[in-house]
């Protein structure tokens, strides 16, 4: 939210937006919700942007009894005491990438989103305990079918994690901020 605001104020003068869990949490009752307006400052200012799809592997709760009943069953990484993390599966994954492509349908200024093809968070990487390709690319198949302008979208051959991404969402804001 603080960096919606600076980037409304013209505080700044583009973002780099790589995780946003938070999305998941708003559209699946998590604990550490994104506003609906999420994205909506991009689409305001114009302002060049680089995303991604960083954690939207998962939902947000606290400590397990926090968890709502509708999920019980479902797949769970106990970060800590206080920390519970539950896997989206590919239905809630197909949802978001529709919802994040309406956003983005909306910005009329330089954007690109970025989608590490082999993992979008630390538990999801090969071995990983919500290491779930299948329900990556319900998410990545919505967001290539929603978004309707293809050049916003890069596709990488690598994990949100390695050096390679960073690289790629540093050097694409770089283009993208060049008059």
């Amino acid at each position: 939210r603080a960096m919606g605001r600076l980037l409304d104020q013209r505080l700044l003068s583009g973002l780099i937006d790589i995780t946003t869990t938070e999305i998941a949490d708003l559209l699946f009752g998590g604990v550490l919700p994104a506003l609906s307006d999420r994205l909506d400052v991009v689409a305001r200012t114009g302002a060049p942007w680089v995303g991604s799809v960083g954690a939207l592997d998962m939902v947000n709760f606290w400590a397990p009894a926090t968890v709502p009943d509708r999920y019980q069953g479902r797949l769970f990484h106990h970060h800590n005491p206080n920390v519970t993390l539950m896997r989206t599966n590919p239905d809630e994954n197909a949802a978001m990438g529709r919802w994040i492509a309406a956003k983005l349908n909306a910005c009329a200024g330089p954007i690109r989103l970025l989608i590490p093809e082999r993992g979008i968070s630390a538990l999801d990487i090969e071995g990983g305990s919500f290491w779930w390709p299948e329900a990556d690319a319900a998410l990545f198949d919505a967001l290539r079918t929603g978004i309707a302008d293809p050049s916003r979208l890069i596709f990488l051959p690598c994990h949100i994690n390695d050096p390679a991404f960073a690289a790629t969402a540093a050097t694409t804001f770089l283009d993208l901020m060049e008059p």
